[in-house]
This record gives C-alpha cells, structure tokens and sequence, in this order.
C-alpha cells in the first residue's frame, strides 16, 4: 500500500510537505490580511457570506437531506454488521467515554453559547408568525432542534465513518484522501489527496476557530457577570492567550491522559449542572416539553429541512439554518478525524446509530431545559399582570452569550452556578482547540495517528491568534462569515465521500456474504471462522467461493 510523503521541515519533524506548507501559507497569508486590513477584511466576510448564502444556499439544504437519509439507509441495511476494524475487533473504549470525547468534539462551546439563547431568540423574533405567543414557542424549539439535530450529526456520521471504514478496515492513512479511494485510486498520493486535505485542514481551522470566539465572547460575559472584568477585546485577548495555553498543555498530554480525561470530566460537569437546572427548575415542565418538543420536530422534519424561502422575502435563513449547516460542513474534518479516531471495533450500525441519536438526545434534553424553560417563563410573565419580565429576552437583544448568566440568576446558588458555567466553557474551549489541533497535525502529517507534540502545539497556537484576529475584525458577523465560507467547498467533497463509501462498502459486504454462505449453514453456524476469513481476506478483493466448494 502507498502511503502519504512526509519528511522534516525546519523545526517540524514529520510532514506532508505540500499539505502542510500550503495550508500554513493559506492560513497565515488570512492572519496578516486580518491583521493590518481589519476593516476590509470584515467586509470581505460579509460580501462572501451573503454570496455563497444567497447562491448556494440550496447546496447545503441538499447535502444535509441526502446525508440525513444515507445514514439511515447505512443502519437499516446489511453494511450494519461491517465492523470499523476486523470483524473479530470489539471497541476500543468504553461508551460511556465514547460518548464524552463525541461531546468534546462535536458539541463543545456552541452547546453552552445557543442552548438558551437561540430558542429565545427564534421566540423574539420567529421567520413566520407573530412573535412571543405559543405557536412562535413551538416554532422555536422545532428550528433549534433542526439546527442542532438529525441533519448536524448525519454530517459527521458520514465523514467520521469515511474515514474509519478506510483506515481500519483497508489500511489507507487517516486522512480525508483516503476516503476517496475508490474513485481516486493511488491518485490519492498525489495533487488530488494534497488538495482534499488542504480544503480539511482549512475547513477545521474555520470551523472550529467559529467556536472558539463564541466561547471567548461567552466566558468574558460570565466574567463581567461575577467579578465586573469589563467586556472588551483586550480582555477576549487574554482569555484566548489563557486557555490557548491550557490546551497545548493538555496536546503535550497526549489523547488518553490529555483529551480523554478532560473531556470526562467536562461531562461530569454538564450533567451535574443539568440535573440542578432539572431538579430546581419548572421539572413537569421541562419532561412534559421534552417530550412534546420531540414530537414536533419529527411531524415537521421534512418540511423544515427542505425549507429554503423560496416564498418569502427574507434573508432569515442565510443569517441561521445555512449558517449552521455551513458550520457543521467545516466543523466535519475535524469532529470526523476525531471521531474516527476514538471509534475502532465498533459495527457500523452501532457507529451509525450512536452518533446520530446518542448526542442528539442529550442536546434535545438541554436546550429544553435551558432554551425551553426561558421561553416558559417570558410566557408566564406575558400573561400574569403581576408577574415582571425576567428579562431574557432583552439579554439576548443586549449580548447572546449572557442569555444562560441572566437564567441562572433565577435559580439557587447564582454566584457558584455562574462560575461553573464558566468552568465549562473554558474546558470546552480546551478540548475543542486540542482536538482540532489533534486531528490538523494528524492531516498535515499525511494521517499520521499520533503526530509530533510540537506540530500540535503550532496549531493550537495559530487557532487562537485566527480567532483574536476574527474578534477584531467584526465578532459575531465575522465568525459566522468564516465558518460558511470554509464549509462550501468541503461540501462537494461529502457528495462525493457519500458515493465513495458506498462502492467500498460494496465490495466489503461482498466479502462478507461469501465468508456467510461458506461457514454458515442450516447444520452450523460458524460466525467466528467467517469473521476471520473476512479479516484474512479484506485487501486482497473479493474471494472465489461459492457455497457448497
């Protein structure tokens, strides 16, 4: 099997020259644009986001449906039984730390940033309606489960088993040029792998250096909340430098006793903060909603994922639902490398359904209880005369990132609960940076699982000056800007990675069913000598048997 050149280059010991040099080029030639040009870069970010919005806003609403219905095709056919590995393999961790890692890379920062606020901006301001009435409740926890839902995981179900079914099942690296193998062929090796991977390596920095503003933004709110620290650039600045150091601490650390452990604990976390916000909250009410909530969104998935405002005259969608989906396309890279690589010996009906619904779920669970319970009490306050606004409406107006200080404040323990949200954040901000720091090296070094510290902590260092450059240059907008340009032309590349699974997995199933015939029979089952036949056979092509030889 070829594999991907990688060599020294100056003070980094292992590289694939062209992935690498390329990418540090396109990356740093943004960081001086960013730097001396800061106004003519924001303008720059918004022209490109209204262009790409308006003009391919439709691409995105395809790939999210097609990804959506393949997943499910994948986990109700017979590619479920292929195990990512050899057949014989079992996991290699635990599921409940699957489950935790799945979370510090897929989720991360926006879970804490949007799960309050985002419900309560759509109940402010809904696409349809009329704003602040129950329908306009209902409609927003349908668009925020869209946005956070099915559609987001099917993105990274599908290049995260991309590039696990090709790097342990056939060998190739782990990198976004194998999963185009079966097109490409060893052409992966040459200009066409180079320039997947840059487009990956691209995508990820974006993508991710998205979440890592929002999360800067968010933890100065708590900060100004607790201690008064102002809310200001110079301060965004620090904490960027502050956690930017924690997270190559936690890169030197390695993904077992670095990642891992951080990423357990950051679980722990969120689900004591959970049940407190359960057990003091309006309880019947959050279960009651979840529940009810649940239901809306499957009675109207389909038209809301196929929406695009053909019939309006609005840019509503380009500023939300194709923001996210752009989002989630730049974040795939990275949350697939990662989750790739965390995910060995499980089948892929179990890969399948336990990143679609698993991480789903649990999000459903907080934005009702964070989200949900907002909504609930600005109702309750509309309709009581006696009863003051709690104000979360205008938190949201005033700062986005503060909606989830100014919630907790009606709740016991304020001050403690505050500096625990904050807390989060921060090792959300850790893990997120780490693990796309991880997986870039992992890309640059041309799949290389367990990369150079000191190519980590290049990474590490270039996505928190990305992201102070971003902040400067228009906060919000910018950041938003950023992830859907980097997300376009990543998405023709999952269109493509789509099909390419298929015909691997084609053939692989091919192996399978004939190892089935061959040991299987209505006198004996031998699921262990098929298992191993298909491990024995798996790179050599399909084997020349037929039942009864």
């Amino acid at each position: 099997m070829d594999e991907v050149k990688v060599g020294r280059l100056g003070p980094f010991p292992r590289v694939s020259k062209p992935v690498f040099i390329t990418s540090t080029l396109l990356i740093v030639g943004f960081i001086i644009f960013g730097a001396f040009f800061t106004e003519a870069a924001g303008a720059l970010f918004s022209f490109l986001q209204s262009f790409i919005t308006d003009k391919f806003g439709w691409l995105f609403i395809v790939l999210v449906n097609v990804a959506l219905v393949f997943c499910i095709y994948l986990a109700m056919s017979r590619y479920g039984d292929i195990r990512l590995g050899k057949q014989t393999e079992r996991p290699q961790y635990s599921l409940i730390s699957w489950i935790g890692m799945l979370f510090s890379a897929g989720i991360g920062i926006g879970l804490v940033y949007w799960g309050t606020a985002e419900p309560l901006y759509h109940f402010m301001a809904p696409p349809l309606g009329e704003a602040e009435t129950i329908e306009a409740a209902k409609q927003a926890m349908n668009i925020s489960f869209l946005h956070w839902g099915l559609h987001a995981w099917a993105i990274y179900t599908i290049v995260a088993l991309s590039l696990a079914y090709f790097h342990f099942r056939r060998g190739l690296p782990l990198s976004i040029r194998s999963t185009l193998y079966p097109i490409l062929g060893r052409k992966i090796y040459g200009p066409w792998g180079h320039t997947v991977d840059i487009l990956a390596v691209f995508g990820t920095m974006f993508g991710v250096v998205t979440s890592l503003g929002l999360g800067v933004m968010q933890i100065n709110s708590g900060l100004e909340n607790l201690f008064g620290i102002p809310n200001s650039l110079g301060v965004q600045f620090a904490i960027i430098a502050f956690v930017t150091a924690m997270a190559c601490i936690s890169l030197m650390l390695g993904l077992d006793k670095g990642i891992k452990r951080l990423s357990d604990i950051n679980m722990g976390l969120t689900g004591i903060l959970l049940v407190f916000m359960v057990i003091l909250g309006p309880t019947l009410f959050i279960f009651d909603s979840f529940i009810e909530n649940i239901g809306n969104y499957l009675g109207s998935i389909v038209t809301l994922s196929a929406w695009g405002e053909a019939y309006s005259n609005t840019d509503w969608q380009s500023g939300w639902t194709i923001f996210y989906w752009a989002w989630w396309v730049s974040w795939a890279p990275f949350v697939g490398v990662f989750i790739a690589r965390i995910s060995r010996g499980r089948t892929i009906r179990e890969f399948v359904l336990g990143v679609l619904l698993i991480p789903m779920t649990i999000l459903f669970f907080w934005f009702t209880t964070f989200g949900g319970v907002a909504i609930h009490m600005e109702l309750l306050a509309s309709i009581n005369p006696d009863m003051l606004s709690p104000g979360l409406i205008e938190a949201v107006q005033a700062d986005t990132g503060s909606a989830i200080f100014k919630l907790v404040e009606y709740y016991p323990l304020t001050k403690p609960v505050t500096l625990l949200i904050v807390i989060m954040i921060v090792l959300w901000f850790v893990t997120s940076s780490d693990s796309a720091s991880f997986v870039i090296d992992m890309l640059t070094a041309g799949g290389d699982t367990n990369p150079p510290k000191i190519q980590r902590l290049f990474w590490a260092t270039m996505e928190g000056v990305i992201a102070a450059i971003l902040l400067a240059a228009g906060g919000l907008g910018a950041l938003q800007a950023a992830a859907i340009v980097a997300g376009l032309p990543f998405a023709l590349v999952v269109f493509v990675m789509m099909y390419a699974l298929l015909r691997g997995l084609s053939r692989d199933r091919l192996i399978l069913y004939r190892a089935q015939q061959y040991f299987i029979t209505e006198e004996s089952a031998d699921h262990n000598s098929a298992n191993e036949f298909v491990d024995e056979h798996l790179l050599k092509g399909p084997p020349k048997i037929a039942k009864g030889d």
